[in-house]
């Protein structure tokens, strides 16, 4: 299936963009469904065989929500794909300890250790 939309294409594996977003605690710029997103990556896990990513949704369309939104996205869904200089906090609402994780986890965001003094 051919993108039509214009702009950058979609690097052939979204993957390491997704890997050093949670490393990085960066948000990245990304089209899912036809919607404009900016997310901020919390895990990369697999499910039936395929990657997902749950991430916060830090906006959709340029609107930022008004309470805050965490989702589960395919990888593959991922088009146009960009890690951005925007940092993010981990998300009150991620549970890394959730079932869905058990054994099926990639990476994870981890805390920022905090600079010794």
């Amino acid at each position: 299936m051919m993108d039509t939309e214009k702009g950058a294409e979609s690097p052939p594996n979204p993957t390491p963009i997704v890997l050093e977003g949670i490393v990085r605690q960066k948000c990245m710029n990304a089209i899912y469904n036809r919607t404009r997103m900016v997310l901020a990556p919390h895990i990369l896990y697999t499910r039936a065989g395929s990657l997902y990513v749950d991430a916060q949704v830090i906006s959709r369309d340029f609107v930022i929500p008004r309470e805050e939104k965490f989702g589960t996205f395919k990888v593959d869904g991922l088009k146009n794909l960009a890690l951005t200089e925007r940092e993010f906090a981990i998300s009150r609402l991620f549970l890394p300890e959730s079932e869905k994780y058990d054994g099926t986890t990639l990476m994870v965001v981890e805390p920022q250790a905090a600079p010794a003094f």
